[in-house]
């Protein structure tokens, strides 16, 4: 899609990169963990459903955190989280396919792929239960997501916009990410997922992503129909932490 112009640089650079990175050399076939059920049996435990992001840096935070990305999803999980997402864009958020595998063969929750991935063979780098697709960037969006559902994942459709909500259902999706982060600006705003997701089919798994980043936070969000929330950041500075039934502050014992 042709959204070069209105984007944030460090969008723009990341989108230029995705386009000359390589994919997989086969296609794969993976044996998919669901995040609808996960989820769902988070929520009947009486733990926050949280998806808990091993992100080594991005556009909008300062420096790179050297943590082993399997011994942070191995705390993560521990302390709760249903799902975990990993980035693997390798030159603007330091991921790597490498580390999403080590995570995955070392939990048993399922694994988000987070990405920029933009055409059929990029699906193939890596096993993962799901794979992030973001409407605003990719153009034949109903042929990605046929492809990942062929490799036995689920793609999780990221909207910003009702127009974006409604292109993501006539791809067929069944678990859509209302992203509150403006990537054209990289501003974020909470009432973004209470907009869209109230225009959303009640059918629809949906999760809450961008500026989570306390108990009300999640309580706000939970409200507005979010099923899952993708907390990154705030867990990875430790300005929040996962616990079995919590989201808190270090400092604090908040129930949501």
């Amino acid at each position: 899609m042709n959204v070069k112009d209105d984007l944030n640089p460090a969008v723009a650079s990341i989108l230029e990169a995705a386009r000359d990175r390589p994919g997989g050399e086969e296609v794969l076939s993976v044996a998919a963990r669901s995040l609808p059920a996960a989820l769902a049996d988070a929520a009947a435990d009486g733990r926050v459903p949280i998806i808990a992001e091993v992100k080594p840096t991005s556009p909008t935070t300062e420096g790179h955190r050297a943590s082993d990305p399997v011994e942070l999803a191995e705390e993560m999980v521990a302390g709760g989280a249903a799902a975990l997402s990993v980035l693997t864009e390798p030159a603007h958020f330091g991921g790597s396919t490498a580390d999403l595998r080590r995570v995955r063969e070392a939990v048993s929750v399922p694994v988000l792929r987070k990405d920029f991935l933009l055409r059929e063979s990029h699906l193939d780098a890596v096993p993962a239960d799901l794979v992030l697709l973001i409407a605003r960037f990719v153009d034949d969006l109903d042929g990605l997501v046929q492809a990942a559902r062929e490799r036995g994942m689920e793609p999780l459709i990221e909207a910003h916009t009702t127009a974006e909500l409604e292109r993501a259902i006539d791809a067929g999706a069944e678990v859509v990410g209302i992203n509150n982060r403006d990537l054209a600006r990289l501003e974020v705003d909470l009432d973004t997922f209470e907009r869209v997701a109230r225009e959303a089919p009640e059918d629809l798994t949906l999760i809450a992503e961008s500026g989570i980043s306390s108990t009300e936070d999640a309580a706000r969000m939970r409200q507005a129909g979010a099923d899952g929330l993708l907390v990154g950041s705030a867990i990875m500075n430790g300005d929040v932490r996962v616990n079995t039934e919590r989201l808190t502050r270090p400092e604090e014992d908040l129930e949501v």
